[in-house]
């Protein structure tokens, strides 16, 4: 149903029904996500995550494939247009949507860098080198949607139990080289931000950095008709989510007077 709403937001915001959203969510029970492009066989260990209650979910955004945790992260997502960005390609939706992280992040008092990312990995923000937050994106018709994680916490042996690492030999083994590359806002102010805290923080951050005044909201009625449909024909599917194909014709719900 995450993946359902943010497409559905997507979908709205190109229909000019609604404004630029900021949304932030958690995952519950906790989920892998994978990039809209990735195998699942390559990059999932499916069995652990059927035994343990974890849902598999494909993204219709690129990047590579992540662990939410229902109670150490939250997941943002903006959808905008990129003219309202003032982005004119898409290295500059994400440098200024990352700016909004790392103002975030600097009112938690951490520092953070912002990182172009390569061919191989997306943009990211890292703390002393160590990655604190991904994203990926999704762009139609001039509108974006990008969508990342921002960890409080990490539990590493957790994360690598549902992840599949091709050249590691052992869990504990991509677990220390983890160790080195990933960090998380209670190893870096030696406590964990409660959500409302965090939310507050992102909020004002994007506010700051993009300079607009954000406005507490719902998702509409035809937001949630859409999502609805999108969560039922597509992203509860194996054919989406194992396999990357999805009924093409879900149509957004006929025009309502409200």
């Amino acid at each position: 149903m995450n993946m359902a709403i943010d497409e559905a937001i997507l979908t709205a915001r190109i229909e000019g029904r609604v404004a630029d959203t900021l949304r932030f969510f958690s995952w519950k029970p906790s989920a892998v996500s994978i990039g809209k492009f990735q195998k699942v066989e390559n990059e999932v260990q499916l069995e652990n995550c059927k035994q343990r209650g974890v849902d598999v979910v494909r993204r219709i955004t690129g990047g590579g494939t992540v662990y939410h945790d229902a109670e150490d992260e939250i997941t943002y997502s903006l959808v905008a247009s990129t003219e309202d960005l003032r982005a004119g390609d898409i290295a500059d939706v994400y440098e200024r949507i990352y700016a909004g992280l790392t103002r975030a992040l600097s009112i938690l008092g951490v520092t953070a860098d912002f990182n172009e990312g390569n061919e191989r990995a997306c943009p990211n923000l890292t703390v002393k080198g160590r990655k604190i937050s991904g994203s990926a994106q999704c762009h139609r018709r001039g509108v974006v949607l990008q969508h990342g994680t921002i960890l409080a916490n990490v539990n590493l042996e957790k994360m690598f139990t549902y992840l599949r690492v091709p050249w590691a030999d052992s869990c504990m083994q991509v677990v220390s080289v983890a160790k080195r590359r990933i960090t998380s806002l209670y190893d870096e102010l030696g406590r964990k931000p409660s959500r409302a805290e965090l939310v507050g923080a992102l909020r004002k951050g994007f506010a700051q950095a993009l300079g607009v005044e954000i406005v507490s909201g719902e998702l509409t009625s035809h937001e949630r008709e859409l999502a609805e449909k999108l969560c039922e024909q597509k992203y509860v599917t194996m054919n989406w989510n194992l396999h990357g194909r999805a009924v093409s014709d879900v149509q957004p719900p006929k025009p309502t007077l409200e």
